[in-house]
């Protein structure tokens, strides 16, 4: 089990800890505290997210001194604990359930670390922070949202300074089909489809209507195509793909916005 370790050393006790770990339980985030105490010693997933994390870490800025960081759907603040182990000067985590903000914490004071915040926001709020970061983190939230395409609108508006670290669940191909700019409604000359509607690697959303995995707020399932063209036409540039399923993005020019904000949802912002 990976161990983030703090800069300061946490006098907790271990039956304590335990104690409190388990009275915020059940959690989704199994971090290892330290004197062997982790979070969800039975988690399904076993030791995650570290081993998730393990495998696209590399792309992330190794030193983030002087940076600020959101953690956008923060959790037990798993990555927003790890953002500040790598110097980031702020680091504001954000979730809309007060118990997994109560776990997130737990874990930072546990580990040690000062100055981790974390509020209860959706990511439909983020108008409200009213600042840019340098890294929004927006990882395993996109198919739990209704309007999934209006958060990454709502990002790039309003809280995206430079990079996003993001990952979805996706189904379907990791194909990427070649599709054209502009769509004719039918084949030249015909009255027939365009084929490429059918293609694999076309950027197709699946929808789940009640639930995947036992889950009700799973909502949506791009496949490899489908969440790289919405982040483009967010405004973000794809710069890595460490796995099928992360990305790490760079802010650029939002499509067609001479015709008006992409985000026309109220934005609530001061």
């Amino acid at each position: 089990m990976h161990q983030l370790t703090g800069r300061s050393a946490n006098a907790l006790d271990n039956a304590a800890l335990r104690t409190r770990i388990d009275a915020l339980g059940p959690w989704f985030h199994n971090i290892d505290l330290g004197g062997g105490v982790t979070t969800a010693p039975e988690h399904f997933l076993g030791d995650y997210p570290t081993f998730k994390y393990e495998q696209f870490a590399h792309v992330i800025p190794a030193d983030l001194t002087g940076k600020t960081v959101l953690d956008i759907g923060c959790n037990a603040g798993f990555y927003s604990v790890e953002m500040k182990r790598r110097g980031a000067a702020r680091v504001l985590g954000i979730d809309s359930d007060d118990r997994y903000l109560a776990q997130a914490r737990l874990a930072s004071e546990a580990l040690g670390f000062e100055g981790v915040e974390f509020a209860n926001l959706s990511v439909y709020d983020v108008a409200a922070i009213g600042e840019r970061f340098d890294l929004v983190i927006f990882m395993g939230v996109l198919y739990h949202l209704r309007h999934p395409l209006l958060a990454l609108d709502l990002i790039r508006e309003h809280v995206a300074g430079d990079l996003m670290l993001f990952q979805t669940l996706q189904q379907g191909s990791n194909a990427v089909a070649d599709v054209p700019a502009d769509h004719p409604f039918f084949v030249p000359d015909t009255y027939d489809p365009p084929a490429y509607f059918d293609d694999p690697g076309y950027p197709k959303m699946h929808f789940i209507e009640r639930e995947f995995a036992h889950d009700w707020t799973n909502w949506w399932a791009p496949n490899a195509a489908c969440s790289q063209a919405m982040l483009r036409a967010a405004g973000f540039t794809i710069e890595a793909n460490p796995e099928a399923d992360v990305y790490l993005c760079r802010t650029a020019p939002v499509p067609y916005a001479e015709h008006g904000p992409a985000a026309v949802y109220p934005s609530k912002g001061g």
